[in-house]
């Protein structure tokens, strides 16, 4: 990794990279899916209408729309993600674009949505804008990303270990907080920033069901980019410290059947009005 590369060109390398694409499509989408429904229910997007899905990722999102008899078009900048996105929904238009620069005209889409993209981005501000011009007057957004790490408990122990037992700043390019968004206050007063009113937010609950914490911090480990990055830029003996600690973290989460560790989303939503 260069140290002057940029947030975006990291982001966009990691998601490019097939073998984090896949594992994340393995693992962490059995997560994000369970979201999918009080996504579309918070954007009201109903039968007939057209529905923009930003990083659609391998288009889960996009599917369930159309599932609901609207219509739908997803958009990555990742070419692998809508490789596998087309590959499993090739009914569905899916396009490589930039979140921050829509390629699609004014007024042109009833809802627009974005399931965990707006931490992927540099500037996620510029994207809910980009939203507003795109939607037709009256039209909806929602988005969703994770909640704060003290309730997304995969992802906040991973980070809280890294603190305790190696280090933050390992020399990634700089990027927004990856939980911003996760605080109310902060996506509520995005949104009217970008033009929207009567914005709402809740959470929704997500579980990560896992045979082994080990599972988890391994798909941590090669199926996401900033995280991922960071645990690898460790020394060996803090990175074992970390796994030791999470796996300590994550043994409060035994079930009958393995281990249910709590990874809810929060919803935004808002209407251009």
């Amino acid at each position: 990794m260069s140290s002057n590369q940029s947030f975006s060109d990291f982001e966009l390398s990691g998601w490019e990279d097939e073998s984090t694409a896949a594992e994340y499509d393995r693992h962490l989408s059995k997560v994000t899916v369970q979201s999918v429904e009080a996504l579309l229910d918070d954007a009201r997007l109903r039968s007939g209408q057209k529905i923009l899905d930003v990083a659609t990722g391998a288009g889960y999102v996009a599917a369930a729309a159309a599932r609901i008899g609207a219509e739908p078009v997803g958009l990555d900048f990742s070419a692998t993600q809508v490789r596998l996105a087309r590959e499993r929904y090739p009914g569905i238009r899916f396009e490589q674009g930039d979140a921050e620069a829509l390629p699609f005209e004014a007024d042109s889409f009833d809802v627009v949505v974005n399931a965990f993209g707006l931490c992927h981005l540099p500037h996620p501000d510029v994207a809910l804008r980009e939203a507003f011009r795109v939607l037709k007057p009256g039209g909806r957004i929602a988005f969703s990303v994770w909640d704060m790490p003290e309730r997304a408990v995969g992802f906040g122990a991973v980070y809280a270990a890294i603190r305790e037992h190696g280090s933050m700043d390992v020399g990634l390019p700089a990027g927004p907080n990856f939980f911003l968004f996760s605080n109310a206050e902060q996506s509520l007063g995005a949104l009217r920033d970008a033009g929207f009113s009567a914005p709402t937010f809740r959470q929704a609950p997500q579980v990560w069901r896992v045979a082994d914490p080990d599972e988890l911090f391994t798909t941590i480990t090669t199926g996401t980019v900033r995280a991922a990055a960071t645990l690898r830029a460790q020394t060996p003996q803090a990175r074992e410290a970390i796994r030791a600690a999470v796996r300590r973290v994550f043994s409060a989460c035994r079930v009958a059947e393995g281990y249910e560790v709590p990874m809810p989303a929060v919803i935004a939503a808002a209407v251009k009005g």
